[in-house]
């Protein structure tokens, strides 16, 4: 076995034929740059301190609205000119057809602040009725319905009963209220939950040089914790309606993104019988969360395709009450009332589903909010940890 002593010297006398391979680096700087070996034997005057640049980037297709947005005002009227000169359909580039294209861009950009209707009303699919109810006897339900004088009313009886028991939480419900641009009694709405004095919101009409600043002026009607639910649909008044409550209660919303029409509109008639809708004032809120017109994003998004939502909205007014569409149905049980009559609930379930199965059917599913689970999945997590801070040991 060969000794350490010559192994260091073999070593050693490597290291050295290796450093005479290699061309003396000069002095030893801070920051050493490469010679022309270490990049790839160029000539020296072709190594710079930095990396040369790279070749400019493949041309990228603009979309139309990057392609509007980065052109200057000379470039407009070139590139209609170039068109006029160029493009193999002329008839595309005439005086109705620019101005078609215009009128297409601008509302394409405006979005909700100007849309054209076929007419100054449309039918509204969605009931304006008001529901409340208690769910598993602890959680309120309250669906405002149509923001009318009689819901609002309706709504104070409600809340005075779950006051009266009282309960610890609501689940309110704006899935269902229409589109409304009465932002007084939506301030009314409002007034039954957030404290005395707050500002609630304000409506700003530039063209009027005028803003309208709405507040509350009673104490709230309710204090507990509370879950809005909204959808895709939920527009208007509405939406100002969610984002109050998230404001000034700390409110829980669930759903989807609102359609973003938190705006005053006016109506005007144009000469075809059709009407353009036009925003005039706009919802402000104090804090300056943005609602128009990109809409109130929610807390917890909940994505269900708004034809399931409207069943079960629809659902829940025909068959009396939410609470089938959230609660699971008890199973059979065997009781003493079964045990007495020689009966067994639990056997007879099963034969009945083996009997639908042989027969090519499934159990029948019902149908299910899952919008409102989630809510009440929530406030009782919330209230668990609630009872956990407040349990023996904490103070």
């Amino acid at each position: 076995m060969m000794k350490p002593a010559c192994i260091a010297i073999l070593i050693a006398v490597a290291v050295a034929r290796a450093q005479d391979r290699l061309p003396d680096p000069g002095p030893v700087k801070d920051t050493p740059k490469p010679d022309a070996a270490a990049q790839g034997a160029r000539p020296p005057e072709l190594v710079a301190d930095k990396p040369v640049d790279s070749a400019d980037p493949a041309p990228r297709q603009l979309s139309s609205r990057e392609a509007a947005d980065a052109v200057g005002e000379g470039e407009l009227r070139q590139i209609v000119d170039i068109l006029r000169d160029n493009y193999l359909q002329p008839d595309a580039l005439g005086e109705t057809a620019l101005a078609r294209a215009g009128l297409q861009g601008l509302l394409d950009r405006l979005g909700a602040g100007a849309r054209i209707f076929t007419a100054g009303k449309t039918t509204e699919r969605r009931t304006g009725q008001f529901r409340s109810e208690i769910i598993s006897g602890s959680v309120g339900y309250l669906r405002l319905g149509a923001l009318t004088i009689e819901n609002i009313a309706a709504l104070d009886a409600a809340l005075d009963g779950f006051a009266a028991k009282p309960l610890p939480a609501a689940v309110f419900d704006l899935r269902a209220t229409p589109h409304s641009s009465d932002f007084e009694l939506a301030a009314e709405c409002c007034r039954r939950f957030s404290p005395k004095g707050r500002v609630l919101f304000s409506i700003k009409r530039p063209k009027a040089n005028d803003e309208e600043i709405l507040t509350s002026r009673d104490d709230p009607k309710w204090r507990g914790l509370l879950c809005v639910l909204v959808d895709s649909d939920t527009a208007g008044a509405g939406e100002v309606i969610a984002a109050v409550l998230r404001a000034h209660l700390s409110a829980y919303v669930i759903g989807q993104q609102t359609k973003g029409e938190a705006a005053q509109f006016e109506e005007l008639p144009l000469a075809g019988g059709r009407v353009l809708r036009v925003a005039i004032g706009e919802v402000t809120l104090p804090d300056a969360t943005p609602v128009f017109p990109g809409g109130l994003t929610p807390d917890l998004v909940v994505n269900v395709p708004q034809g399931k939502t409207d069943e079960v909205l629809e659902l829940a007014m025909a068959s009396g009450g939410v609470a089938p569409l959230v609660l699971e149905k008890p199973r059979a049980r065997m009781n003493e009332a079964a045990l007495i009559a020689g009966t067994n609930p639990e056997l007879d379930e099963m034969q009945e589903n083996r009997k639908r199965k042989a027969n090519g059917g499934e159990p029948a599913k019902a149908p299910r909010d899952e919008a409102l689970q989630r809510a009440l999945d929530f406030i009782t997590s919330i209230r668990v940890y609630e009872g956990r801070a407040d349990g023996p040991g904490r103070k």
